[in-house]
């Protein structure tokens, strides 16, 4: 940019000094700045960039100095936003870049410097992470849509034909307990909805209380044998001792079911559950083992997201919604707990619970 005005100094006639332009002060601004900035000039050549920009778009900010923009940062999209600029109109846009591996998402603006220059100040922000939550929070309205659109077209189909039939006993008997069914199905999703978007919040108030660890697991394991016993799977809760724990009874009570009826589900006949609970360095440490189908490498990551499904094509018969273990691990971890799931596939999943003893 300009290299400043060299002015008469009166100390001496040998003696110089240089004044400071209007771009270079200019560039003293922008280079304070935290915001990604950067000068483009009447060429399209970049004249400045600074540290932020340099930063964001991984370039080496002298390096870059008196270079085409579209040289410097290979981006077609970029170089139409400040193109709109230099001619004297304010444009903003998003633009997308790969950096190694990382995807970013960039937001641009550019804003005329003069129309005697031609040039553009340009200034950049990163929207990666608003660009995710945007994409997570479309997945979810969709998943939602999705979860209970099907139940309310089963329902609405069910209940049309008692209607049309004249309330006809025998199709009373075939469609209302399937239509109650579905309608039971989606009241669960929303309970399940509401409770996950609470633990998201942080607004989880467990009511902690001394309680006996091991009779509560019982409880829960309890609930499911005669489901168990109608599907042939050995369902087993290993003998301990009583185990005190300061937690949320009600919330730890929901962890053990949603763990125990994913593992049902998962389970052929003739097959077994085992649950155990144990004490590990101040920890309860608590294990849902079955020998089912398993989980794929690929998802094994995932299970824990919310409506993460690992075989969409028997969600509608044993799969369910994928909420029930995005809601364990929220319950867990707010009870200052970790939680991890081991599988291979074929041969049965394991999930480990560990929650703290004590509070404090």
């Amino acid at each position: 940019m300009g290299r400043g005005r060299e002015l008469p100094s009166s100390t001496g006639p040998e003696a110089r000094h240089v004044e400071p332009s209007s771009d270079d002060a200019l560039e003293r601004v922008l280079g304070a700045l935290p915001v990604a900035t950067l000068v483009v000039d009447g060429a399209g050549r970049v004249r400045f960039a600074n540290s932020a920009a340099a930063e964001l778009f991984g370039i080496d900010a002298e390096r870059t100095a008196g270079r085409a923009l579209i040289e410097a940062i290979p981006s077609v999209e970029l170089e139409r936003i400040v193109e709109a600029g230099r001619s004297g109109k304010h444009s903003e846009g998003t633009i997308v870049l790969l950096r190694g591996d990382e995807e970013r998402t960039i937001g641009i603006r550019a804003l005329p410097l003069s129309e005697e220059s031609g040039g553009a100040l340009v200034v950049a922000e990163n929207r990666t992470k608003l660009a995710a939550l945007d994409r997570v929070r479309r997945e979810f309205l969709a998943d939602i849509s999705h979860e209970l659109r099907t139940p309310i077209s089963a329902v609405r189909v069910m209940v049309e034909t008692i209607q049309l039939s004249n309330g006809d006993p025998e199709a009373v008997r075939m469609f209302l307990p399937q239509a109650i069914a579905e309608l039971e199905r989606m009241t669960n999703l929303v309970e399940d909805l509401l409770d996950l978007a609470r633990s998201e919040s942080g607004q989880v108030n467990l009511q902690r209380s001394d309680v006996d660890l091991r009779r509560l697991v019982s409880q829960a394991v309890e609930t499911f044998r005669p489901r168990a016993d109608a599907n042939a799977i050995e369902l087993r809760l290993e003998p301990g001792a009583p185990l005190e724990a300061d937690v949320d009874p009600e919330r730890v009570t929901q962890v053990v079911l949603n763990l125990v009826d994913n593992a049902l589900r998962h389970t052929r006949a003739g097959g077994h559950v085992r649950v155990d609970l144990s004490r590990s360095d101040g920890e309860a440490v608590l294990k849902v083992e079955d020998d089912g189908v398993g989980i794929p490498f690929k998802d094994l990551p995932h299970v824990f997201e919310r409506f993460y499904v690992v075989d969409r094509s028997r969600a509608r018969g044993s799969s369910g919604t994928g909420l029930g273990l995005a809601i364990v691990k929220q319950i867990v971890e707010a009870h200052g707990g970790a939680i991890l799931a081991e599988s291979e596939l074929g041969s049965g999943a394991t999930f480990v619970c560990r929650l703290p003893l004590n509070k404090g």
